[in-house]
């Protein structure tokens, strides 16, 4: 892969030569590489496909994650969430002891403790981490789903974004069944905030309690709003906003 210079960037093909923008910007690559028939059935490259299989596995479980908070996302996340995300699924595939290799699923490895310890306080928008924004402690409760802040004080206890004038908060709790692909996840209600010095006592109560099976995850996420003539206005499209995953049972 080259980067490509100049003045002139181009797309498209020419020969064996690819030239493409992505995030990192304009580049450029040659074709090349092993015929995917030949991947798929010379037994030398029965690790490959194992890799590949496992691979995929933690795609589709960063997907399910992901799916499963879509509507908190929307206004929180990062341009490299998804490649994030599926980084950390692989690695809590790898805490699986029991599956043949090629077979290794975040399904089996969520089950051990250290693999909770992973995805608690993942945060999908890396540009705005939970944890520099919000100083007030908060406490999670894993029954009921129940978050709690008490005492916030949002220009002392949020790190405001500049333009701000209001600040909203709300949780989720979610059932996340990484073997069977099922979810049903519950958001809290809203409490939305001026950014002054009155205190208050946010509790955050969820619709209903999630059913199923699964993983238990718990989620919190502050948004950033502007108020103009009597409407509030998200900041950059929730460039500012966070979203994190605070507790996982």
């Amino acid at each position: 892969m080259a980067r490509q210079k100049g003045i002139i960037k181009l797309t498209g093909k020419i020969g064996d030569l690819s030239f493409y923008k992505s995030k990192d910007g304009f580049l450029a690559r040659e074709k090349g590489g092993v015929e995917a028939d030949r991947i798929k059935n010379d037994p030398a490259f029965a690790r490959t496909r194992e890799n590949g299989a496992e691979f995929g596995s933690s795609a589709s479980s960063g997907k399910l994650l992901r799916d499963s908070v879509r509507t908190m996302m929307a206004s929180a996340s990062d341009p490299r969430v998804v490649s994030r995300l599926t980084k950390l699924m692989t690695q809590i595939k790898n805490l699986d002891g029991t599956s043949a290799r090629g077979q290794r699923n975040v399904g089996v490895g969520i089950s051990i403790p250290s693999a909770k310890a992973l995805l608690k306080g993942f945060n999908f928008n890396n540009k705005a981490v939970l944890g520099s924004i919000l100083y007030n402690p908060f406490a999670v409760d894993v029954n009921t789903g129940e978050i709690t802040l008490a005492d916030l004080v949002p220009i002392n206890d949020v790190s405001s974004t500049p333009g701000a004038t209001h600040i909203s908060i709300r949780g989720a709790w979610a059932k996340v069944d990484f073997a069977t692909g099922e979810t049903d996840v519950q958001e809290t209600n809203t409490i939305n905030l001026p950014i002054d010095v009155t205190s208050t006592n946010v509790v955050l109560t969820p619709l209903a309690t999630p059913q199923g099976t699964g993983t238990d995850l718990y989620f919190l996420m502050i948004e950033f709003f502007q108020e103009v003539n009597g409407n509030q206005y998200s900041l950059k499209n929730g460039a500012f906003n966070a979203l994190s995953i605070i507790e996982v049972q």
